[in-house]
């Protein structure tokens, strides 16, 4: 008699079996579509507004997020009781208004200003490294290769944001920015594995764009962004680039994330935490023409180590705590 084949829940609550070559086409689209969004924020910030072009991307990809869970699931597929909405509303404002929205404010701006798309992918790396730090604050006792890696990684993001003389130099104000947004996202990661969440990911994830999209657009508002806004001076580029995030970074990649994390060993999918900033870094490079120095490869490349460290010394606490137990990032990276 056969084993069955593994399964996982879909969009449409059916159970569908999975292989190899499926875990490996998925991991692929989040190695690419998620460390690609560093280089399309960069796109979409030129003649948008950038709080504004966030908040587009996430409004519209949670509605159709919505409206996708209603069709395939029936009435009440997005239910939740009060405490689980609340918790996810806190969650999508800092995951998505403070990870997010900080990020797309360090990439705009004049060059100079504007933190080039691949060193904000390799300052984000660092969420990993925050989340352990934020583990050991509550009473978690990491193993020592853990701490190990958080010191190595952090040398790195020294070694990054050091003042150069070269015209090249990381933007300090944009990269303390971008380090304060990871900031943001290791707190709702570790959040979200210790509050009561709705059960369904794909559900907490309507919920926390919608509410993410909410709280930047009062921001948006707040800084003059909509009365500023005149959508004839966008440029096609921009808008495909903001098309691009909502599909493809926040539709696709996540749900092939979703997939992953249900599906394949947790130190395997753990791994686009050091592989998407070096897809940033190269397509920023490639396509745009970023500048890649010898501070940004040492610095990069003492940032990945350490992050590869920790994420190969973490062990899930038990199954299906791989995207809720704060060992890893959570869900949609950027």
């Amino acid at each position: 008699m056969s084993s069955p084949s593994p399964s996982v829940t879909a969009l449409d609550g059916r159970r569908a079996s999975t292989t190899p070559t499926l875990i490996w086409t998925a991991l692929i689209v989040v190695y690419l579509l998620w460390g690609s969004t560093y280089l399309a924020i960069r796109i979409a910030v030129e003649t948008l507004p950038p709080l504004l072009s966030a908040t587009l991307r996430f409004a519209v990809a949670g509605l159709i997020l919505a409206v996708v869970l209603r069709l395939r699931r029936g009435p009440g597929a997005l239910r939740v009781d009060r405490r689980q909405l609340g918790s996810a509303v806190l969650i999508g404002v800092l995951l998505l208004a403070g990870g997010n929205g900080l990020v797309v404010l360090a990439e705009s701006g004049p060059p100079g200003v504007a933190v080039p798309s691949g060193i904000a992918a390799l300052l984000v790396a660092t969420v990993p490294l925050l989340v352990v730090l934020l583990r050991s604050a509550n009473g978690d006792r990491p193993p020592i290769w853990t701490i190990a890696g958080v010191t190595v990684g952090f040398v790195g993001l020294i070694l990054l944001v050091l003042p150069g003389g070269s015209s090249a130099a990381v933007p300090l104000l944009g990269a303390l920015t971008v380090v304060v947004a990871a900031a943001s996202w290791s707190v709702g990661s570790f959040l979200s594995g210790r509050i009561r969440m709705p059960t369904d990911p794909f559900v907490a994830t309507v919920y926390e764009m919608l509410a993410g999209a909410l709280v930047l657009a009062v921001v948006a508002a707040g800084r003059g962004e909509l009365a500023d806004f005149h959508p004839a001076a966008v440029s096609i580029r921009s808008w495909l680039a903001v098309g691009y995030l909502m599909v493809a970074g926040s539709l696709v990649a996540f749900t092939a994330y979703v997939w992953l994390l249900q599906n394949a060993p947790i130190s395997l999918v753990s791994t686009y935490a050091y592989v998407n900033p070096a897809v940033a870094v190269a397509l920023g490079a490639l396509l745009v023409a970023e500048p890649i120095t010898s501070q940004v490869v040492l610095g990069g490349a003492v940032i990945v180590a350490g992050v590869a460290v920790v994420v190969t010394t973490e062990r899930p606490r038990g199954p299906g705590t791989g995207s809720r137990s704060g060992a890893t990032p959570l869900r949609d990276r950027q």
